[in-house]
């Protein structure tokens, strides 16, 4: 197949460029190349999308698939779409679980559509009904060819958040390692390269429909014992601490300084307690965790344990709450 990932530069993007690559396709990757290149095999289209005529090196051209990440904004979803959308048989959009309105019970209501607005700040509060709006600028369009995935935390090599990574590469050095006392908290992930292989196979089978594209359920404190029992030396000591005096501390939850990624407070639990049967049902496969746990403690290796971090404790951080609880 002729394939078309509009990315293919950072993490996701690039593994699935890189697992069609490996299966045999020809792929385009349509971007600004300022992240760096695409995987070897695939063919590197500059393209801004901030720019008008953005696809005009690309006219012409028709795919058997296109993939699109885009994260910010419905106009560059609309325009990608009116340049292949009418000649394209299948086509993937990267949604996410931000699209719901309520974590707190699970409900599958979505949150009110957002349009780009110039004049607005992109932040955090307007990525779900962003994403909304995509995905009904795709259904709408498609009719019927869409695949989308609303993806919710992607993990593994490559992943520029620091939140996954901070557990393996926290593992990593032992001693005594804070972590939130939430018995009742689950936990759901997607590798990358797994979330990847699923959407170039949903593209040669004609896959179509919208799903929650994640992991299976576990026990949070179940997961991170399987990132400790793969990456961390014997003798490591968890120290549980309860939400309550997590929040005096001033510790943040899920992502970002001063954090324990990943864990989530009870208003939020359902963010990782999505029903994944039926994409379960329709291909999506996925490795042990403990095999995203190594394979991010390299990674996590190669930047350099002792690095800056966008998301989790510094070990003077830590230690504050160790001596606050002890």
């Amino acid at each position: 197949m002729k394939i078309l990932v509009l990315g293919g530069t950072v993490f996701l993007s690039k593994a699935i460029t890189a697992e069609a690559v490996r299966r045999g396709h020809e792929v385009f990757c349509a971007a600004r190349g300022a992240s760096g290149g695409v995987p070897e095999g695939a063919t590197l289209v500059q393209v801004d999308r901030d720019r008008p005529g953005a696809f005009d090196r690309l006219a012409g051209e028709q795919f058997d698939a296109v993939v699109d990440v885009s994260k910010y904004s419905v106009n560059w979803v609309r325009d990608a779409i009116a340049a292949f959308g009418g000649t394209t048989p299948h086509w993937t959009f990267v949604s996410s679980i931000s699209v719901y309105a309520d974590h707190g019970t699970g409900s599958d209501e979505l949150l009110p559509a957002l349009e780009d607005d110039p004049n607005e700040e992109f932040t955090s509060e307007r990525y779900g009904g962003i994403k909304v709006a995509s995905e009904n600028a795709v259904r709408e369009a498609m009719a019927g060819r869409e695949f989308i995935v609303r993806a919710g935390l992607i993990t593994g090599p490559g992943d520029p958040s620091d939140r996954f990574g901070y557990w393996p590469a926290r593992m990593a050095r032992g001693g005594k390692v804070v972590v939130p006392d939430s018995p009742d908290l689950g936990f759901q992930h997607i590798d990358a390269r797994d979330l990847a292989q699923w959407i170039v196979f949903a593209a040669e089978e004609r896959v179509t429909g919208t799903y929650d594209s994640t992991g299976p359920v576990m026990p949070f404190q179940m997961a991170i014992g399987e990132i400790a029992g793969a990456t961390a030396p014997p003798g490591t000591q968890f120290v549980p601490v309860k939400e309550s005096v997590l929040k005096e501390l001033q510790v943040n939850p899920w992502a970002g300084p001063r954090s324990l990624p990943l864990w989530l407070p009870q208003e939020w639990a359902k963010m990782v307690g999505r029903d994944v049967s039926n994409a379960l049902a329709n291909g999506l496969r996925t490795r042990p965790l403990a095999e995203t746990a190594l394979d991010s403690l390299e990674y996590e290796r190669g930047l350099g344990l002792d690095r800056a971090r966008k998301a989790g404790l510094t070990a003077e951080e830590e230690q504050e709450i160790l001596t606050a609880v002890s």
